[in-house]
C-alpha cells in the first residue's frame, strides 16, 4: 500500500509571491505558463525566454519578460539571469518566489535555479493540475 501524504499541497489561488517561470522550447507547455498566471494572484510575474518567446501572451496579466540566449553555455547562463533577476526583484522582494520549470531544458533549468539560490531567495517549485495550482 502506498501513502502520499503531503507529497505536495494545494493552496489558494491569493498568494504574495512572485512567480518566475520558463519560456522556452516546447510551445505546447506555455499553456502551463498561462494557466499559472491566469489562475494564481501573484505580486509580480517574471519570464524568461528566448526571442521567440516574446510573442506569448495572457490577455489581462501583466508581466516583466526576460529575453535570453539559449545557446550560451549554462555559467553564463546563470550570471544573465542572476544580473536580470536582480533587477527585477528589486529590494521590495519576498522570500520566496514560485518557481515554473514546465517549459525549457534541463541547462536552462540549472541555470535559473542556481541564480535564484544565489540572490538568495527561497524556491518555490508550482504547476497547474487539474485540482489547481501546487506547490511541490
Amino acid at each position: 500500500m502506498i501513502f502520499h501524504i503531503n507529497a505536495y499541497k494545494r493552496f489558494s489561488t491569493k498568494t504574495n509571491m512572485e512567480l518566475v517561470a520558463l519560456l522556452s522550447s516546447g510551445k505546447g507547455t506555455w499553456g502551463q505558463v498561462s494557466g499559472l498566471m491566469k489562475k494564481g494572484e501573484w505580486e509580480k510575474i517574471i519570464l524568461f525566454g528566448p526571442d521567440y518567446a516574446r510573442e506569448f501572451n495572457v490577455d489581462g496579466v501583466a508581466f516583466d519578460f526576460i529575453e535570453y540566449n539559449p545557446e550560451k553555455s549554462i555559467t553564463s547562463l546563470k550570471e544573465e539571469f542572476l544580473k536580470k533577476l536582480k533587477e527585477k526583484l528589486g529590494s521590495g522582494f519576498l522570500n520566496e518566489v514560485a518557481l515554473s520549470l514546465a517549459s525549457g531544458s534541463g541547462k536552462e533549468h540549472m541555470a535559473l535555479i542556481s541564480a535564484l539560490l544565489s540572490v538568495p531567495v527561497g524556491v518555490r517549485f508550482t504547476a497547474l493540475t487539474k485540482d489547481g495550482i501546487v506547490f511541490m
